[in-house]
């Protein structure tokens, strides 16, 4: 009976777990997870924070789930060494366990600037459900928040907090918000919206000093601008876990390379996931994770199964306001585009030739899957382009 061991339950090795017992009825499957709780959904964090759902409503597979795939769930517990030589991983608690193929699907971890002042009492990222758990802890002890970094995750930790009764200062490096998924008129628009509902913005800024002896009191920028606030939360991205490959003799870069199957250089041996890179770029969403798990588990029951990446694209409500981005947002010098800006709802498509590249839709997003679909077909619009720009276009027509 072949024996495969999953390092991680995010969706990378949960969607892995699922195609190989699909396709091997018979095998051994035993997964490895510092987490003490089987797979939720990340992104409901803040709502989880303001009290509006419970772990339940967002755990994606519950223990049931996994004794139907007759796999041995080892709940908080690393794997601390692994010998391909050998073909045997050691976890921390139980011990030597052997595979015959291995995936790891080990993720990332938020990234904590080197800021002087970090390691205080008052300073938190938010990756995990303990982390939640901290976060609304300390939301009762303080009448301020300060968020480092305006990604999505950070605004809707941000308006959890202020759902809750708190000030809350954005720090942003960048001189707009969300620069990956919007443009600056977009960008403008959308913070517009966000002061309206609380939210104080500091652009182009950067944290110098996290201020206070033992616990947060506040911030200073490096243009000495001081911040007050007993709360600091920095949702300032996330790094790849490499260390464990790397003493694996596993090839890294930015993160685990791979290539189409996501196999990496050592034999036997598979990865997927927010600690992949594939074609030199980075994981990091949750449709590229389980997209790439899918594969992952395909290919190790021996049905060599391609990753085949899409154009990137963001789909969620930011603090309760629609927003769909994907693809290339940049028209750059040659690429044409059309939009349509309301104040209210805005539109950009960006187009090479006659062709989608890329999307920016806020406030509403009727008619950004079509556009996703013509953009990831390669469609041909036509005289079509034309009309992309008016308010009433109906774009079941692309």
């Amino acid at each position: 009976m072949k024996q495969y061991v999953i390092i991680g339950n995010g969706t990378a090795g949960a969607s892995a777990v699922s195609k190989i017992r699909e396709r091997d009825k018979n095998c051994g499957i035993v997964i490895f997870t510092r987490e003490k709780y089987p797979l939720y959904y990340r992104p409901r964090l803040p709502e989880y924070i303001t009290g509006e759902v419970t772990l339940n409503d967002f755990t994606m597979h519950t223990l049931s789930r996994y004794k139907e795939w007759g796999a041995d769930l080892r709940l908080g517990e690393n794997v601390v060494t692994v010998d391909p030589a050998k073909k045997e991983v050691t976890g921390e608690k139980s011990g030597k366990v052997q595979y015959d193929e291995l995936l790891f699907a080990t993720g990332s971890n938020s990234f904590l600037p080197p800021v002087t002042g970090n390691n205080k009492a008052g300073v938190f990222t938010l990756r995990t459900l303990d982390d939640a758990d901290a976060l609304i802890a300390a939301s009762g002890k303080t009448k301020t928040a300060i968020l480092v970094g305006a990604g999505l995750l950070g605004l809707e930790a941000g308006y959890a907090l202020i759902k809750l009764g708190l000030k809350v200062e954005v720090v942003e490096f960048m001189d707009r918000l969300l620069p990956r998924q919007l443009d600056h008129e977009s960008a403008n628009l959308l913070q517009a919206r966000l002061e309206e509902m609380g939210f104080a913005f500091h652009l182009s800024a950067k944290v110098k000093e996290v201020r206070g002896e033992d616990s947060a009191a506040g911030i200073i920028l490096e243009d000495a601008t001081h911040i007050d606030g007993e709360l600091v939360l920095f949702s300032a991205g996330v790094r790849p876990n490499l260390e464990l490959a790397r003493s694996a003799g596993i090839e890294t870069d930015k993160a685990i390379k791979v290539d189409k199957y996501m196999r990496t250089n050592v034999p036997g041996i598979w990865a997927a996931g927010d600690a992949v890179e594939f074609s030199g770029q980075p994981g990091g969403t949750w449709p590229v994770a389980m997209a790439q798990g899918t594969a992952a588990g395909a290919s190790m029951t021996g049905e060599l199964t391609a990753y085949v990446p899409k154009a990137p694209s963001t789909r969620l409500k930011v603090v309760g306001i629609d927003l769909i981005s994907a693809g290339n947002i940049d028209a750059g010098s040659t690429g044409k585009v059309k939009c349509f800006n309301s104040g209210q709802v805005y539109r950009k498509i960006i187009l090479k030739g006659d062709i989608i590249d890329g999307i920016i839709f806020l406030g509403s997003t009727n008619g950004a899957n079509s556009c996703i679909s013509a953009m990831n077909e390669g469609r041909r619009l036509g005289s079509l382009v034309e009309e992309l720009d008016r308010e009433d276009f109906d774009f079941s027509r692309l």
